[in-house]
């Protein structure tokens, strides 16, 4: 993903970046299960995928978007509004649930295609826009909006 611009030096975007590869990662795992016919395994796939975007979604929608919205109103509502559509669909997965919608894969494999192309609008835009527009107060509002949330990955030790 993208590295051109130096957002991933700072923490919360390196996280950010570092949950976007998970999701990236684990998207891969979809199409060899819809292959296979293995809705159960599709369904375990976007509980983990939920599961890595839960607390990326907090620190997005309560941290970061709320200090760009005022710059970027239109970009900002429709990066919520796939967040919705996406969620939506990964949520008929939830709670050890298999979707017995014969809709559902294919789906959930087009939520995943808006998924891949959301991720590369934030890293190619919304990041590189949070580091030329964001002040020192509204980066720790995002950095306590994380502590707040946390992280489904694992931190390095110190």
């Amino acid at each position: 993903m993208c590295e051109y611009c130096g957002c991933q030096a700072l923490e919360t975007i390196g996280e950010l970046t570092q949950e976007h590869d998970e999701v990236v990662r684990l998207i891969s795992h979809l199409r060899p299960a819809q292959q296979e016919g293995g809705v159960v395994r599709m369904a375990e796939v976007a509980r983990e995928i939920a599961r890595v975007l839960g607390p990326h979604t907090q620190v997005e929608e309560h941290g970061l978007f709320p200090a760009l919205a005022g710059d970027f109103p239109d970009q900002i509502a429709a990066l919520e509004a796939e967040h919705r559509r996406i969620e939506t669909v990964l949520a008929e997965a939830a709670d050890g649930a298999t979707p017995s919608d014969p809709t559902w894969p294919d789906r959930l494999m087009e939520a995943m295609a808006m998924l891949r192309d959301h991720i590369l609008k934030e890293q190619d835009g919304v990041f590189p826009a949070a580091l030329a527009n964001l002040s020192t107060e509204e980066w720790e509002a995002v950095e306590a909006t994380r502590a707040k949330a946390g992280s489904t990955l694992s931190r390095p030790a110190a």
